[in-house]
């Protein structure tokens, strides 16, 4: 052989030592991010879920990568956009509150890591909170648990209040269930709860119009991915139609609602990433026990309570983790 045509061929097979090289490597794992709200409203919470994959080794782009998939308020879609991951092949999905249901029907084997509102054995998620068994696992925010405190805390701040409203989307799955179990807790204070849905935008027109002709004292807003959506326009509304309001989450306060009640949505993200990457490294769902909140967070706008002529006991103000002025 020449020598030019053996030097040709030598180089032609470094070219592709690097291409067999790369051939050669696994491929970059895929994390499926399953959730029924629109992924604007939602940034912080998806910045907490790669911080939790972080904790645990796992960057996106780097050693994982995360397919979205968002329903926009449409929960119907759901069904659907689970399918497509699975079709995808991802090797773990991480499924937002409305979503966990429609993950778990499309598929058995690929391990589900949910956040939830409420009770995920009485959703039918998993079999104990312990033990969960099958391929699901995650964290709960106790919602069930959290409403009749919030709403303890409303009638505490609006005492001459008698009718309050919740607050409900009704194409979401919970919405029944929150509005049954806060009904005792309503009778218990001495006060009508009225339940009123939304589901669109358009329909916070109807929803403060009917505030106004009920005459109610306070507003509850329902736990629910459209609402934490919309934190700033129901913060915005309800200080502008003169309505004490509670929410769960503390950007509502920050906004400019008047109070919230209930665990760090960002921190419940944040461990739905670190179980995640968990179950990159090779544990399983069934062998990881549902996280439980062990810390709830009251949070009073001052400026707002101002704005709506209230003065908040010192009892209340003693109990504020976070009180913005």
């Amino acid at each position: 052989m020449k020598r030019r045509e053996f030097i040709t061929l030598l180089g032609g097979t470094v070219a592709a030592w690097p291409f067999a090289a790369r051939a050669q490597q696994p491929a970059m794992p895929v994390i499926g991010f399953l959730n029924g709200a629109s992924p604007e409203g939602y940034a912080p919470y998806v910045t907490a879920f790669r911080q939790g994959l972080k904790e645990v080794g796992y960057v996106d782009g780097q050693n994982v990568a995360i397919e979205y998939r968002w329903a926009e308020g449409q929960y119907d879609r759901l069904p659907a956009l689970a399918a497509d991951l699975v079709r995808r092949q991802v090797v773990v999905i991480a499924a937002g509150a409305t979503a966990a249901p429609a993950a778990k029907a499309a598929t058995a084997t690929i391990p589900i890591i949910f956040t939830t509102a409420f009770d995920p054995v009485q959703e039918g998620l998993v079999a104990s909170l312990n033990r969960p068994g099958g391929n699901l696992t995650g964290v709960t925010a106790l919602a069930v648990e959290v409403g009749p405190k919030g709403l303890e805390l409303l009638h505490e701040l609006v005492p001459t209040a008698t009718v309050i409203a919740l607050l409900v989307n009704p194409t979401n799955p919970s919405a029944e269930a929150l509005s049954r179990d806060l009904q005792p807790a309503a009778r218990a204070l001495g006060l009508q709860l009225h339940i009123l849905h939304a589901s669109t935008e358009r329909d916070f027109d109807t929803v403060f119009a009917t505030l106004l002709q009920l005459r109610a004292g306070g507003l509850m807003i329902g736990t629910d991915g459209f609402f934490i959506t919309q934190i700033e326009q129901l913060a915005t509304r309800t200080v502008r139609h003169a309505v004490p309001a509670i929410f769960q989450y503390r950007e509502f306060t920050a906004a400019g609602g008047l109070m919230s009640y209930g665990v760090s949505n960002r921190d419940l993200y944040r461990l739905v990433g670190v179980y995640t990457g968990r179950i990159l490294r090779g544990e399983k769902p069934a062998d990881l026990p549902v996280l439980q909140p062990t810390k709830f967070e009251l949070v009073i706008n001052l400026k707002t309570t101002k704005a709506l002529g209230l003065t908040v006991p010192d009892k209340m103000l003693a109990l504020a983790d976070d009180v913005i002025e």
